[in-house]
């Protein structure tokens, strides 16, 4: 009995060590299957990140993108798109800076190459070629959105890193530049990069070879993209146990390959071996000849520059200063030392300093994420006035010069006596786009203002001496009626001063273009497209 007994009790013994085992096994399973799950996720993310955020950062651009119809600055057509149109179309102006050889193809040959695509897929319409540049800068933006992102969670944790996106997305400056074609906004997007392989103390991403490779590249698109970086390079250098095998090894191999590769596209381009980055630096920083473009006190960038830069992020970034770790000062010391290297420079812009905007965003959220009691009212405060800003500054404020354009390509395009067209621009130089923005061979002018290199005194450009007496010039200029062009293009404010000439002339107004008034004396609120009529037809 005992040993049946005891029998009984080992088969249940067994059955139990069974069930155990399937129990186990079971478990196992169960810890198998959960492995797949995690690996598609890491499948699903995308740059490091989550699909959904950086699936929304995307559209959040692309958005910015079509949401930005207003003008900037002239760089953004002149320096890139319209050399990008002229590289593959062959025609389009090239400005004094390209005769001069202070610019290099490194940049445009980038639009150039979507051009060349459109050209040959046969989709190079003249809105394509508007937009598409535009929409590969914003998913260039929107990469160094995610990097920011992605950088400060490595060093704090994801809920800082939420309140520094939230930031760098509402900021109205970011939202005004970042999808334009200026290579201030390609300097901004490759140092934000850089940054995120930057070796800095908690960061996971941190890679010499990746940032330093940013960074050269961002040199020779702009050479002023390394008055940033100086900071942080010697931080670099002073940290670093092995200077010479970081020097020799990194460094100087990065600066070769990378110096390489600009001398032979421009070398390509120009006909001739160029140093266009030191051309650009002796013109702009040895030679300090931007001043001819206009010039600022020393203080504009910080009584004036920065401020407006930051715009309601300003508070925040002060409190956000007091309250960030040490490891961050170089951040602070980054923004101090490209505001003063900028302010010895008499010539002043407020995209110099779109760079180290980022740099700024980095203190911002710091600064949220440690309110208590005030928190909500602040982010409402920041979005919204951001927003406002943005919105205006996107689909108000300068939109005129961009508007007309329209009606010049419904004249390409839609008029059957385009043969006989010809368009005379009549605003300050370069106030428009050009052929990048036209794609026709259209007969066009607009009133000349290279700098004098020559070291006149009494240097006047054509823009200069139109302006002394628009009616005066035109009298002279025009003075056969078969060279008069068909359509003029005008502020509002010189229409009065030279009316006698258009009503003599048989112009009549035929567009109306809204813009936005500017506190000068050559622009207005509106713009004015004339067209020459001659008993009722175009003549």
């Amino acid at each position: 009995m005992e040993r049946e007994g005891g029998g009984g009790s080992l088969f249940f013994r067994g059955l139990q060590n069974r069930s155990q085992e399937k129990m186990k096994l079971r478990k196992r399973k169960s810890t198998l299957y959960l492995g797949p799950q995690k690996s598609t996720g890491r499948r699903r993310d995308l740059l490091g990140e989550n699909t959904y955020l950086v699936l929304f950062t995307i559209a959040l651009r692309i958005c910015n993108c079509f949401l930005v119809q207003t003008s900037f600055v002239p760089d953004e057509y002149w320096q890139s798109l319209e050399v990008a149109h002229h590289m593959v179309f062959n025609y389009g102006y090239l400005t004094w800076e390209w005769t001069e050889r202070l610019r290099g193809y490194i940049y445009p040959l980038i639009f150039a190459s979507i051009y060349k695509i459109l050209h040959l897929l046969g989709k190079d319409s003249v809105q394509l070629l508007i937009w598409i540049p535009r929409l590969a800068q914003a998913l260039l933006s929107a990469v160094a959105d995610l990097r920011l992102y992605s950088l400060m969670k490595q060093l704090e944790n994801q809920q800082v890193a939420r309140w520094v996106f939230f930031c760098q997305l509402c900021s109205w400056f970011t939202w005004y530049c970042c999808t334009r074609t200026l290579t201030n906004t390609m300097e901004t997007v490759l140092t934000v990069i850089a940054l995120f392989y930057y070796p800095l103390e908690g960061s996971k991403s941190m890679n010499s070879v990746k940032y330093s490779s940013l960074v050269a590249l961002a040199f020779i698109i702009r050479p002023t993209a390394v008055i940033p970086w100086v900071p942080l390079l010697l931080r670099h250098f002073w940290q670093e146990q092995r200077k010479l095998d970081l020097f020799l090894h990194q460094f100087l191999p990065i600066g070769f390959v990378t110096f390489s590769l600009s001398l032979i596209i421009d070398r390509i381009f120009f006909g001739q071996w160029t140093l266009v980055q030191y051309n650009f630096l002796k013109f702009n920083v040895l030679q300090d000849l931007g001043t001819f473009y206009g010039s600022h006190p020393w203080h504009w960038y910080f009584s004036q520059g920065f401020p407006a830069v930051l715009g309601t992020h300003l508070p925040f970034f002060i409190h956000g200063c007091f309250l960030a770790s040490k490891r961050y000062r170089i951040f602070l010391v980054t923004v101090l030392w490209t505001l003063l290297v900028y302010s010895m420079l008499s010539h002043k812009e407020f995209r110099f300093i779109y760079p180290v905007l980022p740099f700024c965003m980095v203190f911002c959220g710091y600064s949220l994420n440690h309110l208590k009691t005030w928190k909500k009212p602040a982010i409402s405060f920041l979005f919204l006035s951001n927003m406002l800003l943005a919105l205006y500054t996107g689909l108000v404020h300068q939109r005129g010069t961009l508007d007309v354009m329209t009606n010049i390509q419904e004249l390409c395009y839609n008029n059957p006596n385009v043969s006989s067209a010809s368009v005379f621009i009549m605003m300050p130089c370069h106030s428009t786009p050009y052929y990048s923005h036209v794609h026709y061979p259209l007969p066009m002018r607009f009133l000349q203002c290279p700098p004098d290199l020559s070291g006149k005194s009494d240097y006047l450009t054509e823009a200069d001496i139109f302006y002394l007496n628009p009616l005066k010039w035109l009298y002279r200029e025009f003075h056969n009626d078969s060279t008069l062009p068909t359509h003029l293009i005008i502020f509002s404010v010189l229409e009065e001063e030279i009316s006698p000439f258009l009503i003599s002339s048989n112009y009549e107004r035929t567009a109306v273009c809204f813009h936005t008034h500017l506190p000068e004396d050559r622009t207005g609120s509106h713009i004015y497209v004339y067209e020459r009529k001659l008993k009722g037809k175009l003549n």
